[in-house]
This record gives structure tokens, sequence and C-alpha cells, in this order.
């Protein structure tokens, strides 16, 4: 799995709404400053998550951001396929999509099976989960390295 910059991104754009709790309406230029982001990036990052149903945008001085659904609602997985399409790419290629032939057949369920370890972390860990640093599936039988 790759994390781009785009996903990292959208990730910490969403912690920090999602910090902001109790409704609070979260200024773009508000999130690009204390994330460290660039504002014309993380636009087209924010427009991507609205479009996906994660965030509303409300318009005006008073306007800004907000979840959509509470931050325990809301998995790492939603956000990533939200501005990055599949979770696991082979060649550009959705995992699932790689073909191989031959003595490289065995590959296609190497491919899956990766996807659906990445899957079963990203779609069980909530922005409630890492805004209170306890992610629920972050802990592995397999040691770190």
């Amino acid at each position: 799995m790759y994390v781009s910059a785009r996903s990292d991104y959208a990730l910490r754009a969403m912690l920090a709404v999602a910090a902001g709790g109790g409704g609070e309406l979260v200024k773009a230029a508000s999130l690009a400053e204390v994330q460290d982001i660039p504002l014309s990036f993380l636009q087209g990052i924010l427009l991507d998550l609205r479009r996906a149903g994660l965030l509303d945008s409300h318009r005006g001085a008073d306007g800004g951001y907000a979840l959509t659904r509470p931050a325990d609602e809301i998995t790492v997985g939603d956000v990533l396929r939200a501005v990055g399409g599949s979770l696991t790419t082979v060649r550009g290629l959705p995992a699932e999509r790689a073909g191989y032939h031959g003595v490289a057949a065995g590959l296609t369920d190497v491919w899956l099976a990766v996807h659906g370890a990445i899957a079963t972390v990203v779609d069980s860990t909530t922005l409630a989960d890492l805004l209170t640093h306890a992610p629920s599936a972050v802990s592995t039988d397999a040691p770190l390295a």
C-alpha cells in the first residue's frame, strides 16, 4: 500500500474537523494552516470528501466544513477510498484486476490477501479511534519492521 500525500492530507483534515466536535464549522484556511497543507491542494481534497458524503460544507462568513456523521462512524477506509479509489493497486489497477498467467498465476491471490489485510485495518479504525489514540485494529500478530 502506498499512502499518497493526498490520502495523508485527507485523513489529517478529517481528523481536524472531527476534533472540532460539537458541530463547529471548520474553515478550509484554518485546516490548511493548522495541518500545514497547501490550501489550493486541500480545497480539491475537501471537494472529494464532500462528494463522497463525508463532509458538509456551508458557505458564507460563518461557513466551513463539518462531518456528515459522527467520528465513530467514519473509517480510515472511507476517507482513503474517497480520495484515492482502490486501497491496493498493482501497476495502477485495483488488485482484483491484476491478472497473471503461468508460473505467476498465484500472485493474484497474494495481492488480494494483501488488499484484504489492509481493508481489515482501515475499515475497523475510525476517526474517533484515532482521536483517542487507541486505534481498534492497529495491533497485529506480526512484528512491525
